[in-house]
């Protein structure tokens, strides 16, 4: 029987943070579904079940009134506006991010992200 070794148990290591994780986003994700704002969140996981363009993304987040969601469950509408965007990206063959230079004009994050937090990228 082989020994472990230190690169075995960080990977191990590794692996059971990131599903202690995905278990508490799941547990997030699970409860904002379900409380108060229940109707957004689930208008949003539905649009991201279906995005087809960054454009109808945009358009859907700016109807929605983020003002009187919660910070947690704007948390998770963000985290899953960018997995729902990085998957879109690399369906189209791109890189997964595209994080821009100081000075650019926002990505298309980052503009879902000041309509939600109500913070401006200028």
């Amino acid at each position: 029987m082989r020994k472990s070794s230190a690169k075995d148990k960080e990977l191990e290591y590794r692996s059971t943070l990131l599903r202690a994780w995905k278990k508490f986003h799941a547990e997030q994700l699970e409860a904002a579904l379900a409380g108060v704002h229940a109707d957004v969140m689930s208008r949003l996981m539905a649009e991201l079940k279906h995005l087809r363009s960054a454009r109808e993304l945009i358009d859907f987040i700016a109807a929605q009134n983020w003002s009187v969601v919660s910070y947690d469950d704007r948390a998770v509408a963000l985290h899953e506006i960018n997995r729902a965007i990085t998957a879109l990206r690399e369906r189209h063959n791109m890189s997964p991010f595209d994080d821009g230079m100081p000075g650019d004009r926002p990505n298309v994050f980052q503009s879902i992200r000041g309509i939600v937090t109500g913070y401006k990228n200028d």
